[in-house]
């Protein structure tokens, strides 16, 4: 592994323990809500932020931080790119790419020769010449990764690099920055809160919650069985916990759920809002699933109405705009809803 963190800091009621490595040419996502403690972490990997414990290691025997030694950040051989690009105003955009290396100590003209290629690569060429308030938010951005890379370092590191743009800008953004980590040798650490950018960029996700590490996987597998009620949230699941027996799951909460699969023990059950479905009576016919609960509220989400449902078995479901009309849902109405025992997915916990 290119670098392996064990960070350990105290933020005032917030206690951050989080352990992790990244291999060569492989992108990690440390995902969280805010406060979890992601930044702290990124400001330790750069060196601007001392960990009261645990250790930084790059190539096996670079300490960058540990009890007896701390690497300033000039000193280490890494790239950042900023939530809102941070390029100096007054110079350059070439100047800017070239600002690194300079304060490595290379000569003016050395740094500038090694700026061009990076500008080419991003998109740039041409543009060497004006000052980052000429640019737009996509093209500012693209110049901050290309200071962040032109000196090779060894590891990259990406704080929400996504946030400040617009929607559209984003989406194209994101695919060049795709393409770019693609190429990259080193390790690189993408800090977020957008599972989007997360599942498209990443090769690995850590989640952090309250400073500590919850679930680690490859993208697929943190959005296929979430295990905090935070990431199912952000993957659009309701996760309910439970023990199982047999073919049901008697919910922590109170309620049961019928499933597909023998279970037993302790497990969750993920139901997707799609697979949920609303009726004003009890449906006809023995569902396995059906429940009496109440419309806590709604709210457009793309294509269709997304209806959160409060009861024994607390619920969300994805119904189209004609249908909510037909039904003359609003908050506080009293439906039933039903899922296939087939479209209830449980692991364990």
């Amino acid at each position: 592994m290119s670098l392996a963190a064990h960070v350990v800091v105290q933020r005032g009621s917030l206690g951050v323990d989080v352990e992790f490595s990244v291999g060569d040419g492989e992108v990690l996502a440390v995902l969280g809500p805010n406060g979890a403690g992601k930044s702290t972490v990124l400001r330790v990997l750069a060196g601007l932020l001392r960990p009261e414990d645990g250790q930084v290691v790059v190539d096996g025997d670079q300490i960058w931080d540990s009890a007896e030694r701390h690497v300033p950040p000039h000193q280490r051989s890494l790239g950042m790119v900023f939530q809102d690009h941070l390029l100096f105003p007054h110079l350059s955009i070439t100047e800017n790419v070239a600002f690194g290396l300079r304060s490595r100590g290379a000569k003016r003209a050395t740094a500038r020769a090694a700026a061009a290629p990076w500008l080419a690569r991003v998109g740039l060429a041409g543009l060497g010449d004006r000052r980052p308030g000429e640019l737009s938010g996509g093209q500012a951005q693209r110049a901050a990764l290309a200071r962040a890379l032109v000196g090779d370092p060894r590891v990259l590191l990406l704080d929400e690099p996504l946030s400040a743009l617009d929607a559209r800008t984003r989406l194209t953004v994101r695919a060049e920055l795709h393409r770019h980590l693609a190429d990259y040798a080193g390790s690189a650490v993408l800090v977020t809160h957008d599972p989007i950018d997360a599942m498209a960029l990443a090769d690995r996700v850590v989640v952090v919650e309250d400073g500590r590490v919850v679930q680690a996987g490859s993208p697929a597998e943190v959005a296929r069985r979430p295990r905090t009620d935070y990431v199912a949230r952000l993957v659009g699941l309701v996760l309910l916990p439970g023990t199982g027996e047999g073919h049901q799951v008697a919910l922590d909460g109170g309620g049961m759920v019928a499933v597909a699969e023998d279970v037993a023990g302790p497990v969750f059950v993920a139901v997707r809002p799609e697979s949920v479905a609303l009726y004003l009576q009890r449906p006809d016919g023995s569902p396995r699933n059906v429940w009496p609960l109440r419309l806590a509220a709604a709210t457009p989400h793309g294509s269709v109405v997304r209806c959160d449902l409060a009861g024994e078995v607390p619920l969300t479901a994805d119904v189209t705009a004609t249908s909510f009309a037909e039904l003359g849902l609003a908050p506080g109405a009293e439906v039933w809803a039903s899922v296939k025992a087939s479209e209830v997915a449980v692991y364990t916990r």
